[in-house]
């Protein structure tokens, strides 16, 4: 368990190259200058950023056994995960979704200044995003469960690996999903929070469709 911030650093640098983390300093200090002016995360998880959002994020790559294809992430907000993983990846082809205004500017912003060409900004909402076949779909405060699987089932393959972080409602949250659905995932522990799981999955033929 990561319980401090030179732990998560050391958990994130085994994960990346020097050039990310650099990057991943960069980020850090532009969200909480943002923060300032827009409520991107709770203030108070500022402090201990590195293990709240940085760790927290990297977490995810432990549950993707492909390198290759899109990562989707789905109400990207400040960019977590799916800004995180495109600072650490910058090879692959990283798409954050995000509606509102300023968090769109922000994001723009963030891949400017850190120089990700691989990442791309979807500022709509995701039923207005057209379809891609996607490797990975991660989202961290998106929608309940079985609204999230009915929006982004477009975007799934058999092949296809969610990433649902879900803090302390993963176990609740799997319970909404009807029977078959929910076999096909599994709780996996937060390495950052003693009572927050990961939704980890995949959707089968005849489940990418509203369930």
């Amino acid at each position: 368990m990561i319980t401090s911030e030179t732990e998560a650093r050391e958990f994130v640098s085994d994960l990346c190259d020097a050039e990310a983390m650099e990057r991943l300093d960069q980020f850090v200090a532009a969200l909480k200058l943002e923060n300032e002016t827009q409520n991107l995360v709770a203030k108070p998880t500022l402090e201990t950023a590195w293990q709240r959002h940085i760790a927290d994020s990297a977490q995810l790559l432990s549950h993707v056994s492909r390198e290759t294809g899109v990562w989707l992430d789905l109400g990207t907000g400040a960019g977590l995960p799916g800004l995180i993983i495109a600072i650490m990846r910058p090879k692959r082809p990283v798409v954050l979704v995000e509606s509102r205004r300023k968090r769109i500017d922000w994001l723009e912003r963030m891949r400017m200044d850190l120089t990700l060409p691989k990442c791309t900004i979807e500022g709509k909402r995701l039923e207005l995003v057209e379809s891609v076949r996607a490797s990975v779909i991660s989202a961290r405060a998106f929608a309940p469960l079985p609204k999230l699987i009915d929006l982004s089932a477009r975007f799934s393959t058999a092949e296809t690996t969610f990433v649902l972080p879900k803090g302390r409602s993963a176990a609740q949250e799997l319970q909404t999903l009807p029977k078959k659905a929910r076999k096909l995932f599994h709780v996996e522990q937060s390495l950052t929070d003693d009572d927050a799981g990961i939704l980890v999955g995949s959707l089968a033929k005849g489940m990418r469709t509203k369930i």
